[in-house]
């Protein structure tokens, strides 16, 4: 009688809970997966914090520190002529890309934390350069968030083009959520978007509007690094950093502001609200949010045949606890989570090559490919 009654118990738990899984969020599934190695294929990094693709056994990686690397067959070449970068705190060389027709053109573009006028502070920056074999030539400034700051938070920033050829990149508020993301007047807390040889788009939200910052795509941010664009719909999507609790992920459109800091689901770091509310009329809902925080860096789908069964997955490295996550999206709703390589480090990049395989990067380590075992 009562082992009936514990195993009634168990059910109505296990029915209770699986409801519940469909209407709430998940949580993150911690498992060996023992499908995949992560093969560390080139070593000796303090912070890649971004990467691009040339070819399979051609790979771009920059340092934080202000260095770029031009990694070919695994060896490493210090590539020459990038701009002085404001190395504080959360800044420094950020994310690079290849020009979508680089094979043609040979133009590469970096972001990064730049200072107009010594002792001002600094401020995001987008340049463009050509770059021959380990020299980067021809290096045009696109586009340099305003005013400096000697704060050193949240400078953003990713790079990434979408189907019709635009550019986005994103600056962070700048640790001044007060004036900057709210504020189309005012660059910080922005989605930017450009023409590829940096003019602004003729059909930007903002771009008829006297004074407004005639770059911005979307607003209402709080530190974007992670830009991506989903495979099958050829959206962009963006994930930020909260506060406390509430990273999110979003689907920036044009025009639209999506909230921070008038709505948030994370708080202050020392426990306090900055708000009451999470959501708001005229703002934008993430689709997803992770509180507790997982201090999410860099994103990208699998959209190869190397890895079956994630395709189409979403892929997202996290600083805090120190792995890859991978989520599993249901008409834009995250219904499964799952840690990948768990206290590997921190990982602060993630990429599908041009082979189809996965990379990421892991600060104090270096650059890891994903190999499925036979």
């Amino acid at each position: 009688m009562k082992k009936s009654l514990y195993l009634f118990f168990v059910s109505l738990f296990l029915i209770n809970n699986c409801s519940s899984q469909e209407e709430n969020p998940p949580k993150v599934i911690t498992r060996i997966n023992n499908n995949y190695e992560a093969k560390l294929i080139i070593d000796g990094l303090s912070i890649p914090w971004g990467i691009d693709f040339i070819s399979s056994n051609d790979i771009l990686v920059t340092e934080k520190s202000g260095k770029l690397y031009r990694v070919i067959d695994y060896k490493k070449f210090l590539v020459e002529g990038v701009p002085a970068v404001y190395y504080r705190d959360q800044g420094g060389l950020l994310d690079v890309a290849i020009h979508p027709e680089f094979k043609k053109n040979k133009l590469i573009y970096l972001t990064m934390s730049i200072e107009e006028k010594k002792g001002n502070g600094g401020n995001t920056a987008l340049y463009m350069g050509k770059l021959d074999g380990t020299k980067l030539s021809n290096i045009k400034l696109l586009y340099k968030g305003i005013p400096d700051s000697k704060s050193g938070k949240h400078w953003g920033s990713r790079i990434v083009f979408d189907k019709s050829g635009y550019l986005f990149f994103s600056i962070g508020d700048r640790g001044n959520r007060d004036e900057n993301p709210q504020n189309i007047y005012k660059d910080g807390g922005k989605i930017y978007r450009l023409n590829l040889d940096g003019s602004i788009p003729s059909d930007n939200p903002f771009v008829s509007l006297q004074g407004a910052k005639s770059a911005i795509f979307s607003f209402g941010h709080r530190n974007p690094q992670g830009l991506t664009i989903h495979p099958l719909t050829g959206s962009l999507w963006e994930h930020e950093h909260g506060p406390r609790g509430g990273d999110e992920i979003n689907l920036p459109e044009k025009g639209k502001n999506y909230g921070w800091p008038e709505i948030t689901y994370g708080i202050n770091y020392i426990g306090t609200k900055i708000t009451d509310k999470t959501e708001k009329k005229g703002l934008e809902q993430p689709i997803y949010h992770w509180t507790p925080s997982i201090a999410p860096s860099g994103m990208t789908f699998s959209s190869s045949k190397v890895y079956p069964e994630w395709k189409n997955n979403l892929f997202v490295g996290s600083l805090k606890f120190q792995y890859l996550e991978r989520l599993v999206f249901k008409e834009k709703k995250v219904i499964y989570r799952e840690k990948l390589f768990n206290e590997i480090g921190r990982v602060r990049c993630v990429k599908e090559g041009p082979d189809g395989y996965l990379y990421f990067t892991v600060e104090n380590k270096g650059v890891f490919k994903i190999i499925p075992k036979k």
